[in-house]
């Protein structure tokens, strides 16, 4: 991926706000689309009808627009398939806990994950890449994880949703960041590569009589298959607006995916939220309010590939 400078004062483009907007709302909405399933389909089935369908819808545009060359070369690159099987894991393992965190009523803590994910990248720059922290990145840091902290004294219990969905896609944006794949193709081969897992356990499934697609009626079915459109869409929406805004615009719109999630659960879902959620998410917001103060200050700079 390459970078390049923009000044602060160029203007913003309107096809990339309006894609990164709705790219990030999408997010923050998905909880309440996954919880329209049937709670009979387990989170591990809508897990599964995830990778797949998104494997095949993706298939198909790339065939439809061409593109199929840039699959092959993926797939014949070993360093860079090895990397994407690396990947492929880490996005089924933030899409499986994110589904069972709202199966289960837990979207308040994986809203959490999605709120400490930018401060994250920050720790992850400086041990992987080198990257120098600034005053405010390292009082940022240490706020939330003060706020972390907080939360494991308070419920004896690490919130462990909340920290796989964050140390997921951090580690997911870190690797994808250094690789010469686009996104879409990116995403493709990971959901191929997961495809013959994802149709093992779901045979397994039908042989135990715990499938639900196909068996129970058809407004699930359309459900299951509309959330790989529930993927694509808001990850090429994303894509769009990563290429034609700044970075720091981009940071300041993706708090909007955490915070509809949060609101989502506490007032939709009915999800409790204790005097300890109060301190730990205070912290967190601390956080990212000296996050915000310190890109704002410095000069932007925008990725022109995403």
């Amino acid at each position: 991926m390459t970078q390049g400078l923009q000044s602060p004062a160029a203007p913003v483009s309107k096809t990339g706000l309006a894609a990164a907007f709705a790219a990030f709302l999408a997010w923050g909405f998905l909880p309440l689309y996954f919880h329209l399933i049937d709670p009979r389909v387990s989170a591990w089935e809508i897990l599964l009808h995830r990778i797949l369908w998104t494997a095949l819808l993706l298939g198909a545009t790339t065939l439809a627009l061409g593109r199929i060359e840039r699959v092959r070369a993926a797939l014949a690159d070993s360093r860079l398939l090895g990397a994407l099987v690396v990947t492929a894991l880490l996005v089924a393992t933030n899409w499986g806990t994110f589904i069972w965190a709202v199966v289960n009523r837990h979207v308040v803590e994986a809203s959490l994950g999605y709120y400490i994910n930018p401060l994250l990248n920050i720790a992850l720059g400086f041990f992987f890449l080198g990257e120098r922290l600034r005053r405010l990145q390292w009082l940022a840091v240490s706020v939330a994880a003060a706020g972390v902290l907080f939360s494991i004294i308070a419920y004896g219990a690490v919130p462990w949703v909340a920290l796989v969905l964050a140390a997921c896609f951090g580690f997911y944006g870190l690797i994808r960041k250094q690789l010469a794949v686009d996104s879409i193709t990116g995403l493709l081969v990971e959901t191929l590569l997961l495809s013959p897992v994802a149709l093992i356990w779901l045979a397994t499934l039908y042989a135990q009589g715990n499938a639900a697609f196909a068996m129970l009626d058809r407004p699930t079915d359309a459900l299951l298959i509309g959330a790989a459109i529930f993927t694509i869409v808001p990850f090429t929406l994303f894509a769009t607006g990563a290429r034609r805004l700044r970075l720091g615009t981009l940071g300041l719109i993706q708090y909007l995916t955490p915070t509809l999630q949060f609101l989502s659960g506490v007032l939709i879902l009915g999800e409790r939220f204790t005097q300890a959620d109060i301190v730990t998410f205070a912290c967190i917001w601390a956080g990212l309010a000296i996050y915000t103060i310190d890109i704002l200050r410095q000069p932007a700079r925008r990725p022109v590939a995403a």
